[in-house]
């Protein structure tokens, strides 16, 4: 039989964490408490620094729009789910496939150009720190923003668009909770060489680049907190590129774990349950590993809850 193109309103199956009925509503609650935690804990720092004149500076104007990608991803990936779980139904339609595919693609693209941006501000405030306010200008800031945003949201057009050539077999089991380009890829009955030469082609790009400006900023920063000579310098120095390299470690951290996990087990579900330490997990920790030792996000905090009214 020959392969249709799914343009015609075909449906994609994604595969459930588990097949135990008895798990559902627990797995239900579950996710539906990381997502409100995830949600919640973004959006206070958000208001925080937006509320604080004493937070209006490069590092938490960056911090604001990775809480903001946060909240974007998770709510991506998060909804669809627990809709899948209450409804006991994982098919969804191509042109929702489509659309999920380049919203994940868009928002983490943006998450990855932010993590550098951030890790470029903590190497300008560390070991350049005479030239920080020089450099790290609130144009700059912003340009950052935008060429983030830029570069994600062609990366995401760009494999959301070329998705489209391609014909399905029937075969459309997807093994992961959410869309992740090359399961989509493995389903095409069709020739893929140019998704997948695109595919290599910008993680090696755009992901080399970014992943290279990390190492590079952190490699230097630890290089001038070693150089300093008095301990309570280094001791802040860490302090404060403490939180954006816990961040940056868990975001990688968990991504090469579940591309591990991938290639040494054959299971599908395996993956796909593993597939949630990057996608839930991080977006959910991050709002705890800028507050929990970082006194101007504790103290931006409670002027926020001070200006609440009560209720």
């Amino acid at each position: 039989m020959e392969p249709r193109n799914h343009t015609d309103g075909s449906e994609f199956l994604l595969l459930a964490l588990t097949e135990d009925p008895e798990l559902q509503p627990l797995l239900l609650g579950l996710f539906l408490s990381v997502y409100l935690i995830t949600v919640l804990g973004n959006l206070l720092i958000i208001l925080s620094v937006s509320s604080d004149a004493h937070l209006h500076t490069p590092m938490y104007f960056l911090l604001s729009s990775l809480s903001l990608a946060d909240i974007c991803i998770s709510t991506t990936t998060v909804p669809k789910m627990l809709v899948n779980i209450q409804a006991q139904n994982q098919h969804i339609s191509y042109t929702g496939c489509i659309a999920h595919l380049c919203f994940f693609l868009l928002f983490t693209g943006f998450e990855n150009c932010l993590l550098t941006a951030m890790a470029y501000d903590r190497y300008v405030a560390i070991c350049h720190p005479l030239m920080y306010t020089v450099v790290m200008t609130p144009r700059l800031c912003v340009l950052l923003i935008l060429l983030s945003l830029l570069f994600s949201a062609g990366d995401a057009l760009l494999h959301s668009l070329m998705v489209l050539r391609l014909t399905f077999c029937r075969d459309r089991e997807i093994p992961h909770f959410f869309f992740e380009l090359d399961q989509v890829i493995k389903l095409t009955c069709s020739d893929a060489f140019i998704n997948i030469f695109l595919i290599f082609f910008v993680v090696d790009l755009i992901g080399g680049l970014t992943i290279f400006g990390i190492i590079f900023s952190y490699a230097q920063i630890v290089s001038s907190i070693l150089r300093m000579s008095k301990t309570g310098g280094k001791y802040k120095a860490f302090s404060t590129c403490g939180s954006p390299l816990s961040v940056v470690s868990l975001f990688y951290g968990t991504g090469f774990g579940v591309y591990i996990s991938s290639v040494v087990t054959d299971s599908s579900r395996k993956t796909a349950v593993a597939s949630v330490m990057y996608t839930v997990v991080p977006q959910m920790l991050n709002p705890f590993i800028y507050s929990l030792r970082n006194s101007d996000m504790k103290g931006g905090f409670r002027k926020l809850i001070r200006r609440m009214p009560l209720l």
